[in-house]
């Protein structure tokens, strides 16, 4: 192999892994690989903050189910994007970042921007290294990738001294070996977990994301079907099971153990498929499970089996492969389910409906047939769930993880990846500042998603979560914390988007949704809608 400099071949491996996006934020100490890329069929996404470039990434590969590369400055750009990133590792996303450095030979000087990048990044990456052989910056490439979309799949980092890149390599650029990891469980196992779940009487399922990853949704519909069991999203951010099924239950509670408590708790047989028990920020630290409750917990991720909670078996298997068989074996017989489900939509009437509901009706009546949804309207989304609920795989993806501000961000990397569909992301007043500058690079790279700022003025979730804590601390309601409020001063979204290039209009009231949707939709480019929300 011919030698030429690291910064030139890793390119060429990136081109050898076909990715074609380099979602940063450019620096000093990368400028000789960023300047390298000229020469090669690579476009550099640029944004005004790495948190963007992180969120877009995710966006996109949430939207191809392949690794998104993004490009972060030292330790200051990739401090600036951790917050992203915890959000990306808690759920899931292949994310291969490269963050560069002054070089190995600067080491003693602790000079500016110095920092033990791998350090930073460690806990909120799945695995993170440093690059100090010329001769192995490929192969460390490739294990970036491979390990990113390996189950459990999660962002990686990769350091890169400009030194170290300014020496040769003979490496050749290869295509990344990614492992198979359809994982078939032993019929036994199967014969034991149809055992376990057939006799309940009080049958439940709780699904996360890795049912998604698996392509599972037919074989966990026909699970639930044949045990007539109400399906219940845990980690669960995308089309893991369709939400219009009659045995959807709905989602567990991301914030207090308690409102999944009241969820499992008399459930006499569990399973728990494509996901970890349990996400609230506040969890039950005694099992919420029933004690006569048998559980079975299949994942391919061996470390969330029994994590916290004891299971009766836990298999590490494909989700897809595992349901299959488990349907098998529980036979074709199909039980009525045992336990309440979902609430269906209730109609509004037209002249009650407040500028939200409204727009989601009209958006569902009058949009495009393959909308694809982004979803961080937290408390505003009600009305998202009841007129577009989530069915079809890869049109819908929803914030996980707890970070706020992947509304924008997340929409531009979706409609990046599938530019053939028209695609919305919905967002909060609150979560749209942490990464507004994102609709800059809609605006600078053409891409035409939509966008919608659910506008209440206040940091919603916030108040909801206090009532909560005052009602458990006996506390006396009182008057929010001045903290939550965002009205002052104002923000005016659409004049702040159109200094980012990006036009829209305000809706304050239900009759000016049909003409600001028709507006949205005619235009070709980015597009944004500052909604009035109760």
């Amino acid at each position: 192999m011919r030698a030429r400099p690291g910064k030139a071949a890793i390119f060429e491996q990136f081109a050898a892994d076909g990715i074609t996006y380099m979602f940063g934020n450019p620096g000093t100490v990368e400028q000789g690989f960023l300047d390298e890329s000229r020469n090669f069929r690579l476009t550099y996404v640029p944004t005004l903050h790495e948190g963007a470039a992180v969120g877009i990434a995710d966006g996109y590969a949430r939207a191809t189910r392949r690794p998104a590369l993004v490009q972060l400055h030292s330790g200051v750009g990739l401090g600036n994007g951790i917050g992203m990133l915890y959000q990306a590792k808690r759920g899931g996303s292949p994310l291969v970042v490269v963050a560069g450095e002054a070089g190995v030979r600067y080491d003693a000087m602790d000079a500016q921007m110095a920092a033990d990048l791998v350090a930073m990044a460690e806990p909120v990456v799945k695995y993170a290294t440093r690059v100090i052989d010329p001769a192995s910056t490929l192969r460390v490439l490739r294990r970036a990738v491979k390990m990113a979309m390996t189950p459990p799949r999660g962002p990686v980092l990769v350091v890169l001294p400009a030194d170290v890149l300014d020496e040769l390599t003979t490496e050749p650029a290869v295509p990344t070996s990614i492992p198979d990891t359809r994982v078939a469980p032993s019929a036994e196992a199967l014969r034991e977990a149809g055992r376990l779940l057939s006799t309940a009487r009080r049958p439940l399922i709780l699904m996360g994301d890795g049912v998604a990853a698996s392509d599972a949704q037919p074989e966990l519909t026909a699970v639930a079907e044949r045990l007539g069991a109400p399906v219940w999203g845990v980690n669960s951010s995308e089309v893991n099971f369709d939400t219009t099924h009659p045995l959807y239950g709905g989602q567990l509670g991301h914030m207090f153990g308690k409102d999944s408590a009241r969820v499992v708790g008399d459930a006499d047989g569990v399973l728990i498929v494509g996901t970890y028990v349990f996400p609230e920020v506040f969890p039950h630290l005694d099992s919420p499970f029933s004690a006569d409750a048998r559980i079975v917990h299949i994942d391919l991720d061996a470390y969330e089996i029994a994590k916290n909670f004891p299971v009766d078996l836990g298999v590490v298997a494909d989700p897809k492969v595992a349901l299959a068989g488990l349907a098998e074996t529980l036979g074709p017989r199909t039980r009525a389910a045992g336990r309440p489900v979902a609430a269906q939509a209730t109609t509004v009437p037209a002249a009650e409906e407040s500028p939200m509901e409204r727009f989601a009706r009209v958006l569902a009546e009058r949009g495009p047939a393959d909308l694809v949804v982004f979803d961080e309207a937290l408390t505003a989304g009600g009305p998202l769930a009841r007129h577009l609920p989530p069915r079809r795989p890869g049109h819908f993806f929803q914030t996980r993880g707890g970070s706020l501000g992947v509304g924008i961000p997340g929409a531009i990397g979706a409609k990046l990846a599938r530019p053939e569909l028209p695609v919305i992301g919905f967002t909060g007043d609150g979560g749209s500042m942490y990464t507004f500058q994102a609709l800059w690079t809609a605006a600078r790279e053409n891409i035409g998603a939509k966008f919608v700022i659910c506008n209440n003025g206040r940091y919603r979730l916030l108040d909801l979560n206090i009532e909560q804590y005052w009602r458990e601390q006996g506390i006396a309601p009182h008057a929010y914390p001045e903290a939550f409020d965002l009205t002052r001063p104002e923000i005016d979204f659409t004049a702040l988007a159109a200094a980012l290039g990006v036009p829209g209009r305000r809706v304050a009231k239900a009759d000016e949704v049909e003409a600001a949707i028709e507006a949205m939709w005619a235009h070709e480019g980015p597009y944004l809608i500052d909604l009035a929300v109760d």
